[in-house]
């Protein structure tokens, strides 16, 4: 008996088996419309109330003392005494915190290698920020769901709870300066438009240029997907270090800051400085821009000297408003022009320092943060902001991650006008906890959530793929936090989708998509339904997808628990281990449970005070009861091997709870496809298994081959995975019973291989274009790609490797993130054979299809040698609709400016920061 024929006659009795158990519990069964308006609105309300607990936590401040520092603790000298600032503090490995040891019940101090760790400063704001470690503890207590809590201070020092021990780089440094990090800078001031110039002359050669590059990339590093930002460059002539920005600003996400990091190490000098063209120039980007954040204005000089007559050029363009800000950087040891370059700050309520070494300018640069913190400080505006998504520094665990922040100032009326800022509190959400609040089994085999900020980037979403190889370690795209919901959600051509999402609104829209399937080598054409509406009190909002067909109707069946705990406990079965059944993070007694084990303690009342989604439990024990004959009818078949052919492996099946059976039938099975690194076949947080997400699709009551990717070098081994759905009275109960075989390359035709061809074997398939927005290509000139890029912003941009890194490295090993066009595959049961040509910018190459005699394959040989890389400045100076930040603080009449830089800034004792960080003070 053929495969095909044994597969067809097993999996024929396992649907009869199934639908006989079946109809013994048919009249308890119902089906319910999904109402996707309703669901978008409780989904976004339970978010706004966890949200809104993580909120609550930062608005708390600061009053024993220990000063644990976080890289000293637990290590001795060379007599086996404690450290200064470190001795004995107990870490355990906590479950809730990625596994890494923690101590809970303290939290302690990081100080960055280049901030001296005993300064006055220091050590004053470490002892008086002291009792924030009982409201850290409090919070975690309230919401076990929180995560890491801090408070970052203005002189550089980084409380953290619970504490860690911090591990220093491969040089025995740490890096990590809190007041770099976007919810530090976001909290500390509003939004931004900044034009940097920066002066080229001749004089400027050597180590100052260095200084000011380094200088530049720092000023960068403080900008967000909030703020504005242009360069110039000038000597005896203006000029713009990319043309194509040329007269606008650019809105400063993380491709854009990149992008001119890479044009601002190729810079170099000649000439004589002349600065005042330069700053005309500069007045008039802020003074007739149309786009930008339209609140804080402010240009950063820098020079080693600025000689002409520059008053005239303020007369103009800034006096006596003085509405954009001027802060200069003077570079380089020479003080001849100080003066000069501090009165240009002074005059335009900027800030002068002065940078002679490399080491100067962290510190240098921040201040300026200070100063456009002023207004609020005054003001007495504690906004609460929300970052965009970022990778979790602390634990390192490559987690996507949002903070809320919010800014601590001092109330001291003798010190008001100064507008002292203390530092800033805040806490991390893991997006993917958010996440969990819209259930897979609610939104159907193709339904998703996502969520995107106001400026239209993707916090969470399916197809957001952050991460990518560098031989075998993974690691962040370099552009995996500024990914536009245009990118991901492509069909939406119009921007109809997202330009309501961005502006916060509230609706439904309805599209006819191509969607991607097993990494994109397949595709699926979709009705979909897209549900929105905005998160209070966050500059989010949430969207639901509901497919047409399954994603419509939800099967709801009820048995008694007793059956259903009866027949959930079989060896065959599991429950998808990423999903909530049970809320086992809240008891730290119950973070150790599988969520199997969760939902068995109780169903039997051990653990009875554990939060469980009932709706899903009654999904999950009718599945297990009206599944249960599989098991049996497995058992029976291992048992009786002589008439099975030795290519069938495994047999397994799934339904929309999450509920998987899967029995091996032999003992010596060479491969599992259910792995944990096989997340692809498997019901996890974003997708259901790629297989019952095919069969779905496909026509009920009739067979589906596909076979997955196999990660294998040097040979051609594929499996053949037949799966079938059963359409019980129109009931829409999707059951997926398939079994395996393998095809090793000992049974397909010997394949040649040439360094310009790329050789596959495939099924009957109709080409169809797909794009990949997210996609890392190599920058040689010679790319071994099938995939064509498109005319894109990225094509030409680089990662953001450091110099150093990427000194050892030959071009032709970079990734750069791009855009491309790519073909997927529709069955197409007529194609033969066929060639034609793949048309690729300027160049082209050719593919060849041909049948394979006898089996349902194809040949495909493409023509593998084709650079297709360009650019084009009209998509690079495009801006898409974004959301402003609703509050803006640029100005206070009572803001004293006189503090301007050199010897005028005024320090605050420790007397007045213990007065400013009271609780009862800080939110009266």
């Amino acid at each position: 008996m053929s495969n095909c024929v044994l597969f067809t006659v097993l999996l024929i009795k396992v649907s009869v088996s199934v639908l006989k158990k079946y109809k013994d519990v048919e009249g308890v069964v119902k089906m319910e419309e999904v109402n996707g308006e309703e669901l978008v609105k409780r989904f976004a309300e339970e978010m706004e109330e966890m949200l809104g607990r993580k909120m609550k936590s930062v608005k708390v401040s600061i009053h024993s003392f220990e000063y644990y520092n976080s890289m000293l603790i637990n290590t001795v000298d060379e007599n086996g005494n404690p450290l200064p600032l470190g001795g004995e503090f107990l870490l355990e490995p906590n479950e809730h915190f990625n596994k890494l040891p923690v101590n809970t019940q303290q939290s302690n101090i990081q100080v960055p290698t280049n901030v001296y760790n005993r300064d006055p400063d220091i050590l004053n704001g470490v002892y008086m920020s002291e009792a924030l470690n009982d409201v850290f503890i409090e919070n975690f207590q309230k919401d076990p769901t929180l995560t890491w809590q801090y408070f970052g201070s203005s002189t550089g020092f980084f409380r953290l709870y619970p504490g860690i021990q911090w591990i220093p780089d491969e040089n025995g440094v740490s890096t990590f300066d809190c007041r770099n990090r976007n919810w530090y800078i976001q909290a500390a001031t509003s939004p931004k438009d900044v034009v940097i110039v920066v002066d080229v002359s001749g004089s400027m050669k050597g180590l100052r240029l260095t200084i000011a590059k380094h200088t530049i990339n720092t000023i960068l590093d403080t900008l967000g997907e909030n703020d504005f930002v242009n360069i110039i460059a000038y000597s005896d002539y203006v000029r713009y270090v990319e043309p194509c920005f040329k007269g606008t600003l650019v809105q400063a996400d993380l491709d854009n800051r990149e992008h001119f990091k890479l044009l601002i190490d190729g810079i170099h000098v000649k000439g004589e400085g002349k600065v005042k063209n330069a700053m005309k120039e500069s007045f008039r980007i802020l003074n007739e821009v149309c786009q930008g954040s339209l609140c804080n204005q402010a240009i950063m000089l820098i020079t080693d000297g600025a000689m002409e007559d520059f008053q005239d050029v303020f007369e103009e363009f800034n006096w006596p408003e003085r509405r954009v800000r001027v802060f200069t950087y003077l570079i380089g040891r020479e003080m001849t022009f100080a003066e000069n370059v501090k009165w240009i700050a002074c005059n335009n309520k900027g800030y002068y320092t002065h940078i002679s070494t490399l080491a100067d300018v962290q510190e240098n640069v921040m201040e300026y943060l200070h100063v456009l913190s002023r207004p609020m400080v005054i003001n007495h505006d504690h906004d609460i902001i929300w970052t965009e998504a970022y990778m979790d520094s602390v634990a390192q665990s490559l987690l996507l991650m949002t903070s809320v922040a919010m800014p601590v100032f001092s109330k001291k009326k003798e010190t008001l006008s100064h507008g002292i800022l203390l530092g800033v509190v805040g806490t991390d959400v893991a997006l993917k906890e958010l996440m969990r609040l819209a259930p897979r089994y609610k939104l159907g085999v193709h339904g998703y959530a996502f969520l995107i900020t106001n400026n239209g980037y993707i916090l969470s979403h399916p197809d957001l793929r952050p991460l990518y190889k560098e031989g075998k370690k993974l690691k962040p795209k370099p552009n995996y936090n500024s990914v536009d919901l245009s990118e991901a959600e492509w069909e939406d051509t119009e921007e109809k989708l997202r330009t309501a999402m961005v502006k916060g609104d509230t609706g439904t829209l309805s599209l006819d998509v191509r969607t991607s399937v097993d990494k994109g080598r397949r595709v699926l054409f979709l009705k979909n339904d897209y549900f929105y509406t905005v998160i209070n009190e966050t500059p989010f909002s949430l969207g639901i997808v509901l497919t047409r067909g399954y994603g419509q109707y939800i099967f709801i069946g009820n048995v008694s628990v007793e059956d259903g705990l009866h027949d959930l406990l079989a060896p065959d079965l599991t429950i998808a281990s990423e999903w909530t059944y049970c809320e086992t993070d809240i008891d730290p007694a119950h973070r150790k449970l599988s969520q199997r084990q969760a939902v068995v303690q109780y169903l039997t009342g051990k653990e009875p005070d554990l939060k469980c989604d009932v709706q899903l439990l009654e999904q999950t024990l009718f599945d297990a009861v009206v599944t249960a004959p599989m098991e049996a009818y497995w058992t029976a078949l291992m048992l009786n091997t002589s008439g099975i052919d030795e290519g069938i492996e495994t047999a397994f099946l799934g339904t929309r709870s999450g509920l998987m059976r899967f029995q091996s039938l032999f003992l010596s099975l060479h491969r599992s496809f259910l792995t944990s690194t096989d997340k692809e076949n498997m019901f996890t947080l974003d997708h259901f298994p790629v297989w019952y997400r095919r069969a779905a699709e496909y026509p009920a009551g009739q067979f589906l081959y596909y076979m997955p990717r196999q990660d294998i070098r040097g040979t051609v081994e594929e499996i053949p995975l037949l799966s079938k759905h059963t359409h019980s009275q129109n009931t829409l109960f999707p059951l997926f019973p398939a079994m395996f075989s393998r095809l090793t390359n000992e049974r397909l035709p010997e394949v040649q291989h040439h360094e310009s061809m790329c050789v596959c074997l495939c099924v009957y398939y109709l080409r169809v274009s797909l794009f990949d927005y997210q996609a890392m290509c190599k920058m040689h000139s010679h790319s071994v790609s099938n995939a064509r890029p498109l005319l894109s912003v990225r094509t030409s941009w680089p990662l953001s490797f450091s110099l150093s890194a990427s000194a050892h490295k030959k071009k032709g090993d970079i990734l750069q993130p791009c855009d491309t066009e790519y073909p997927s595959f529709v069955y197409e049961p007529s194609v033969k054979e066929t060639n034609s040509i793949i048309k690729c910018g300027r160049c082209q190459k050719m593919f060849v299809v041909q049948q394979i005699p006898e089996s349902n394959l194809l040949m495909l040989v493409v023509q593998a040698d084709c650079d297709c890389s360009r650019q084009h400045c009209d998509r690079m100076r495009s801006q898409k609709i974004r959301r402003r930040p609703e509050s803006c603080h640029a100005y206070h009449p009572q803001e004293n400016a006189d503090d301007c830089g050199g010897a005028s800034f005024i320090s605050l004792s420790a007397s007045i920061f213990f007065m400013c960080l009271t609780f009862s003070a800080l939110f009266s």
